[in-house]
């Protein structure tokens, strides 16, 4: 720390620090002047107060230092890292944005419909905020003690918005399971972590990954216990027990924000974990080949939640359950890009990761604004098309995506993924997984296909009316469609930031 001035380490942590202003002033302005005013009132100043104040974190993300490095791995700022943190900033903004379909009381007088799901406004966007700090240190440092830290303050932080709505049964039941198997992972993950300081006597990545070139049998119990813990973070199988539940309880938007900021920070440093830290214990994958090492551990893993994931989401009833299944199959083929572990493949894994969480995001926005009027099961959208065209016409955009059809965001990040990990091990050694992936792909097109045919071909119920959303929602919603639709057709608008 003495080559570094605490000037620096303050400038390098302003957006961080914008971010924590922003959030106590939106508890400040709620909890006083605001304080007896109407919820849409509320919802609107501390909507703008979040947005200017991740607006400023982008700002100060990219007036920052080329290039800083705290010892032993506290603090590591290189393009890579921006940009990730920049992506994270775009997608609080867009949750804090969506969140208007479920703070404002439109939905009153509605059969079956839902009012706002709570009143504490300003702790629900101050919690969005503070989550947004957590994956912002977490995306920056290369230190295991600061990432175990980072990655229980955004778990916190997330068990709380799943438990949100206190009018729900479901939301209470959904934060206590979360918090029950996050607490399981947490033990899992310090027990590895400190294994594996005992065995490198450090808990910096970059010095670990010295030492984990030496074999030794404690090494692959510590590794195993890593993968765990992450494991349960990333929602793979068979640590996905939470996933399901706390999708479908959570209110809408802390799900959306569950899969996909949550999600782009977990892997973003599960892959670093590996690929940096213990990149000389990966062993090999390969069908004819196998060796020990964290990469077959991942195959099992990854072919786990490829199967488990896409098979059971077809016969899924919810649309949130679906996506909970759905989520799962991903991390699958976001797996594949960490058993590569190749320069290629780690932007793969970002260009995916990107645009999944873009587009799931979406997914749950639509559902936010279809909440209101009580649906929640594939069979409540019969008909959606001739009831809300314009939220139908985004959610053929986001489903079409995540199942990969072309020429959408998500068939050039799935073609680019499986194309790094064909080519990553010699003679097509990952063949077998990235066959088995792409069939999921298929099963995974069935069940969004489903929706789709319920949304544009099944007839509209009787007396069932005009759906209408907020001006917000339509806008936003329509600007993340068409980002989807833009990133499909030109990837290099995207891909010239994460091949760093």
């Amino acid at each position: 720390m003495s080559a570094v001035s605490y000037s620096q380490l303050v400038w390098v942590t302003l957006p961080e620090i914008a971010l924590v202003v922003a959030a106590l002033a939106v508890l400040a302005c709620d909890g006083t002047v605001l304080r007896g005013a109407a919820i849409a009132r509320r919802r609107g100043v501390a909507a703008l107060l979040a947005c200017v104040g991740s607006v400023a974190a982008m700002l100060l993300v990219g007036s920052g230092p080329a290039s800083f490095h705290l010892p032993d791995g506290m603090l590591v700022m290189d393009g890579r890292t921006r940009v990730v943190q920049v992506a994270l900033l775009v997608l609080t903004i867009l949750t804090v944005l969506l969140s208007e379909a479920m703070l404002t009381p439109a939905a009153e007088g509605v059969a079956g419909g839902k009012t706002a799901f709570t009143h504490h406004i300003g702790e629900y966007f101050a919690l969005l905020l503070f989550a947004t700090v957590a994956v912002l240190f977490l995306v920056s440092t290369q230190n295991f003690l600061l990432i175990f830290l980072a990655l229980e303050f955004l778990s916190l932080v997330l068990y709380i918005l799943t438990g949100f709505d206190k009018q729900s049964q479901l939301s209470t039941e959904a934060a206590l399971k979360y918090f029950l198997f996050g607490g399981i992972s947490a033990a899992f993950l310090l027990f590895g972590i400190s294994l594996i300081y005992g065995l490198s006597g450090s808990i910096d990545l970059s010095q670990i990954a010295v030492a984990a070139l030496q074999p030794d049998p404690l090494w692959m119990i510590a590794i195993v216990m890593v993968v765990v813990g992450f494991g349960f973070k990333v929602a793979a199988a068979p640590f996905h027990l939470w996933a399901p539940d706390a999708y479908q309880g959570a209110p809408t938007i802390s799900a959306g924000f569950v899969s996909s900021s949550s999600k782009v920070a977990s892997f973003f440093i599960f892959a670093q974990v590996l690929t940096l830290g213990v990149f000389g214990a990966a062993g090999s994958g390969m069908w004819h080949g196998a060796a020990p090492g964290w990469v077959p551990v991942l195959c099992v893993v990854a072919a786990l939640s490829l199967l488990l994931g896409n098979l059971a989401a077809l016969v899924q009833t919810s649309l949130r359950r679906l996506l909970a299944y759905s989520a799962i199959g991903h991390a699958g083929y976001l797996l594949l890009a960490i058993i590569a572990h190749t320069p290629q493949s780690t932007s793969a894994l970002l260009y995916y990761v990107f645009t999944y969480a873009l587009t799931v995001l979406g997914a749950f926005g639509v559902l936010a604004a279809l909440e209101a009027q009580g649906i929640d099961r594939i069979a409540d959208v019969a008909g959606l098309s001739r009831r809300a065209p314009f939220l139908s016409a985004c959610m053929l955009v986001f489903l079409l995506s995540l199942a990969g059809i072309p020429p959408l965001a998500g068939f050039f990040g799935k073609f680019w993924l499986f194309g790094t990990a064909l080519n990553a091990a010699p003679q097509l050694g990952l063949f077998w997984l990235v066959m088995l992936a792409i069939l999921m792909s298929v099963v995974a097109l069935v069940y969004y296909l489903r929706v789709l045919k319920q949304i544009f071909v099944a007839d509209v119920p009787a007396n069932a009316g005009a759906i209408h959303s907020g001006l917000v929602t339509r806008v936003t919603l329509g600007v993340m469609a068409a980002a989807t639709v833009v990133l499909g057709c030109d990837p290099g608008l995207l891909i010239r930031w994460v091949v760093r």
